[in-house]
């Protein structure tokens, strides 16, 4: 269902932040930027003085998720292209290093890690000036609690996201007072994780379960929750893994979209089985909105309404599939065919394959927009849900409960294909295990998990080793040397780097 309410709204936001909205680097000490006094823009210092400026601050937390730095290339290269899945695509000459992420040569100075990194902060650095200055503001006590939940749920997916990529990174849950806290070391990642999930526990209990129509999209209960069992699974909490997905599953407030591909197409956003999106809008009036790159940047390349053609799926992944598994199509355009929307893709062209998942019918293109900017990102699906409730059961020693939750998955995924995939009947832990691990592959294809499934699941070298993918070395990526140099030494480099 869409909101364009609220989609416009935490664009608007972002409008009135002046010089709160600017990057708080962890580990810089140079502030000179500041000096610069946006135009337009409500200045820092006359804001967070009521209830309408602690709206305008969330808002504009949400905004920023959709950015180009959390959503485009430097996501696509920390979380996509180094797994099996992926590939680099548009054309051998554009955007080369790229190719240094599915190699695993890449060095620290890459600019994309640097992009990636500082996107993470910008939402962190968002989340902790609602953490510090809503508390002080007159206003309504439960929306107020709300607010501070949900901004602990943004500092915890950022967090999340920046310590499967790097591991270790500077914790930061207030904001610098001075310039003597602007530079602080990396903390290790078992602390990174606690407080991961500390921000989750404390969200969850104040979050509600759904929202009104004005305000879909934002974190809910189940977000946390859902999220909180992901950040377990990391860490092999499995009781807990289990525990977290199952009070999801009992809240009630999720069921399996019926139609896989039609899962993903702009009519269909925010549906059944969305437990959260990155909340994306195109609004013809209002190019400012409309700024999502998200699907511009992977969409079919040299049509009109298709994008750069970058992110490609690969062969491996075109055969994961078993036969007449109808995902496979649903998640690969494929050159030569007809979408169930109806666009013809040329047959010759830069790649023989695109990301369906991010695509947007060519119809809905408008011109001097960005093609697509209108789709959401699926962030957590109840499909993921009941995996990970299947793997932490089969962990546990409970493989029929692991069985319901795994056919649940491929029940939806069956539908009407005329091809019945088999139901899985093992009940070994070990042969469960790669049958759970499997349909997470293809259930979860291009939906930037893979490769840090794979590190997870202790398999890196096995699947991405002929890649270039080396133990003790590649379970995470370079801290990007620039914010080593800005630090004057406090951060240290990843080993191997």
């Amino acid at each position: 269902m869409k909101n364009i309410g609220f989609k416009n709204n935490v664009k608007q936001a972002g409008l009135y932040l002046g010089l709160l909205s600017l990057l708080i680097v962890p580990s810089s000490c140079d502030q000179s930027f500041l000096d610069t006094d946006p135009q337009g823009k409500q200045a820092g210092t006359v804001f967070w003085q009521n209830e309408g400026d602690a709206t305008k601050a969330v808002n504009a937390m949400y905004a920023n998720l959709r950015g180009w730095n959390n959503t485009a290339f430097a996501a696509i290269a920390l979380e996509s292209v180094g797994s099996d899945d992926a590939e680099k695509g548009s054309t051998p000459s554009d955007a080369t290093f790229f190719n240094d992420y599915d190699n695993f040569s890449v060095g620290s100075g890459d600019g994309q890690l640097g992009g990636f990194w500082s996107g993470q902060y910008q939402n962190i650095n968002y989340a902790n000036q609602v953490l510090d200055n809503i508390p002080a503001i007159s206003m309504d006590e439960t929306l107020k609690a709300r607010y501070l939940a949900e901004a602990k749920f943004i500092r915890a997916y950022s967090y999340f996201r920046l310590v499967r990529a790097f591991g270790d990174v500077p914790l930061r849950l207030k904001l610098p007072k001075d310039a003597t806290e602007y530079n602080i070391p990396r903390t290790p990642k078992a602390e990174v994780y606690a407080a991961i999930e500390k921000d989750l526990t404390e969200a969850a209990a104040v979050l509600p379960l759904s929202y009104g129509s004005s305000d879909i999209g934002r974190a809910t209960k189940g977000a946390a929750l859902s999220l909180h069992a992901k950040v377990s699974m990391y860490q092999q909490k499995w009781q807990q893994v289990f525990d977290l997905t199952t009070q999801v599953i009992s809240s009630g407030q999720y069921s399996l979209f019926p139609n896989y591909e039609a899962l993903f197409r702009v009519a269909n956003e925010n549906s059944t089985e969305s437990i959260f999106e990155i909340q994306n809008e195109l609004l013809p009036n209002n190019k400012d909105v409309s700024n999502s790159q998200y699907s511009q940047v992977q969409g079919v390349r040299g049509v009109t309404g298709g994008g750069w053609g970058f992110n490609t799926p690969t062969t491996a992944l075109a055969n994961a599939y078993e036969a007449g598994d109808p995902r496979r199509d649903a998640t690969i355009i494929f050159r030569g065919e007809t979408t169930p929307s109806g666009d013809a893709i040329p047959a010759v062209g830069d790649n023989p394959m695109y990301n369906q998942k991010s695509y947007v019918p060519f119809a809905l293109y408008t011109t001097g927009f960005n093609e697509g900017s209108q789709q959401n990102v699926r962030v957590l699906r109840y499909a993921e849900v009941l995996l990970m409730n299947a793997e932490a059961a089969n962990e546990l020693g409970n493989s029929a409960q692991a069985l319901i939750s795994l056919e649940l998955v491929r029940a939806r995924a069956r539908g009407t294909s005329k091809t019945i995939l088999p139901k899985v009947t093992p009940t070994d832990k070990a042969a469960l295990r790669t049958a759970i691990w499997n349909e997470r592959h293809v259930e979860l294809a291009m939906e930037f998990d893979r490769y840090f499934d794979v590190i997870r699941q202790g398999r890196g070298e096995a699947v991405f080793g002929s890649k270039g993918w080396k133990a003790g070395k590649n379970e995470v990526w370079p801290i990007p040397q620039n914010e080593i140099d800005l630090s004057a030494g406090v951060l240290v480099q990843n080993p191997g780097y």
